[in-house]
């Protein structure tokens, strides 16, 4: 792969990795700890974020898989609180999530590890926030990864269970 987006395309690629190492050693308890406000820590249990990333992620590659398939596809937007309080979030697994999001993103690094930079142009058109290319996309979904990562880190200092 010798094209411009080869480091993104492979950071996106270990974003399961990142994920299963931001929420190794904690047990279902944990998971479940929703921090109060003045924590400063986010709303959302660990589960709720991992659970949020699981779906976000899906949602993510269906709309890249239009994206590089289709011409100029239709991107539909998804409310994430709706999606926390009515799909379950506390009641699904968090090791199948993480191993849905690291699957994934693996699978689709291969299909992304093909195309030329040209393809990192096409774009769909998203309801909410209008043109959206491929490689905005990408970006923005390695950075919305690590932004939630960046939150599990900070509910588990706040619990006391930092990574060693």
């Amino acid at each position: 792969m010798a094209h411009q987006n080869a480091e993104l395309v492979e950071r996106y690629a270990r974003g399961g990795e990142q994920l299963a190492l931001a929420i190794r050693g904690l047990d279902r308890e944990d998971m479940l700890v929703r921090p109060p406000e003045d924590a400063k820590v986010g709303l959302w249990s660990i589960q709720q974020v991992v659970i949020h990333l699981q779906d976000s992620d899906l949602i993510a590659t269906d709309r890249m898989h239009r994206i590089i398939a289709e011409e100029n596809p239709t991107l539909i937007g998804f409310d994430e609180t709706k999606f926390a309080t009515n799909l379950f979030y506390d009641e699904q697994d968090v090791n199948d999530a993480v191993t849905l999001v690291d699957l994934s993103r693996r699978q689709f690094a291969r299909v992304l590890r093909k195309l030329p930079d040209s393809a990192f142009d096409r774009a769909g058109m998203h309801n909410e926030r209008g043109r959206e290319t491929l490689g905005h996309m990408l970006k923005m979904y390695h950075q919305h990864l690590e932004h939630h990562i960046g939150f599990i880190h900070k509910k588990r200092a706040w619990m006391g269970k930092e990574m060693w």
